[in-house]
């Protein structure tokens, strides 16, 4: 069977890495507006409505609009929103397969699926499990950092980064951001993860393309029960049994560093993420890196729509 797609926003960041797992999809026809004509609001209506499945790929204003521009009887087309916008929103499923149980079945039988932030992803992952198992209480003051490539910030970073002129000093360096502490992605982070509180977060972009890597600090006489890296690990291994996409990395990871330290583009170009577990008695540190362009976006955005589709879940994406 063949499923018509459209991707509005097709030709910004995460909409041409949509493009590109997809294309040569012998299950996939790519529906795509001539150029001349993307600004044709009824053009649009037209393609968005003919359309099996829709991403949007989109401002957060510009992703409520297309989502106006479906017909009320429209039962076919279904939506796949990677913006801000309805991250949140009870009416859409959070695009997460492996945050729980049962959310891969939800997706499944989904209308409409938020995909998660990059950041969000990462520290889902880690803090979500081990708040539903009552490890983590509710009230935990959880931290998290995030170090970043500069892809997550859209074409305009990208030109900053990517211009023929020397870099500022400024951009040489890790350049830690959102210190309002008010990041867009605090919502869907804590109300995921289960805690009653959101994260105290810093995000930091870093000057390379592509990769993420995620940290959660974890002092073990603040937990619900008593733990140990060796016990945090275990608990990983056996949540994550079965996640193609999930790898729960040997708690001695030695040889995954290089001179000492965690690399985060090491998961570039998949759709793989890895989790971690460092530390001692006293304190843990828990790690997750992945593409952010990958399982941070665009891969986890294929990845529900295969699960919404019905086809393999790993169709079209690299482990």
């Amino acid at each position: 069977m063949t499923y018509k797609v459209f991707i509005d926003g097709r030709h910004g960041t995460t909409g041409l890495r949509i493009d590109e797992r997809l294309a040569g999809r012998p299950d996939i026809e790519l529906l795509d507006i001539p150029e001349g004509a993307r600004k044709d609001p009824i053009l649009k209506r037209e393609y968005l409505n003919a359309a099996d499945l829709l991403f949007l790929c989109l401002p957060d204003a510009a992703a409520r609009e297309s989502v106006a521009l479906l017909h009320p009887d429209n039962i076919r087309t279904r939506v796949l929103d990677t913006s801000t916008a309805h991250r949140t929103d009870p009416e859409w499923v959070y695009g997460l397969p492996e945050c729980d149980g049962g959310q891969r079945q939800r997706i499944q039988d989904a209308r409409r699926v938020a995909v998660p932030g990059c950041h969000a992803t990462g520290f889902i992952l880690l803090a979500r499990p081990l708040a539903a198992a009552g490890i983590l209480p509710a009230d935990y003051p959880a931290s998290a950092t995030s170090i970043t490539g500069y892809t997550g910030g859209g074409k305009a970073l990208i030109a900053r980064y990517e211009t023929s002129a020397p870099l500022p000093p400024s951009l040489q360096g890790p350049c830690p951001y959102a210190l309002g502490l008010t990041h867009k992605h605090l919502p869907e982070m804590q109300r995921v993860s289960g805690l009653a509180h959101p994260p105290l977060f810093v995000p930091i972009v870093g000057n390379f393309a592509q990769g993420m890597l995620v940290s959660l600090p974890i002092f073990p006489p603040l937990l619900s029960m008593p733990a140990k890296p060796a016990d945090l690990h275990a608990f990983y291994s056996e949540y994550y049994a079965g996640a193609p996409f999930i790898k729960v990395m040997p708690l001695d990871a030695s040889r995954f560093l290089e001179n000492g330290c965690l690399p985060a583009t090491a998961c570039n170009d998949t759709n793989r993420a890895e989790i971690f577990v460092f530390g001692h008695d006293a304190q843990i540190l828990v790690a997750i890196r992945f593409d952010n362009l990958g399982k941070g976006a665009s891969g986890a955005a294929v990845q529900c729509m295969n699960l919404m589709l019905g086809v393999e879940e790993t169709a079209g994406l690299t482990i």
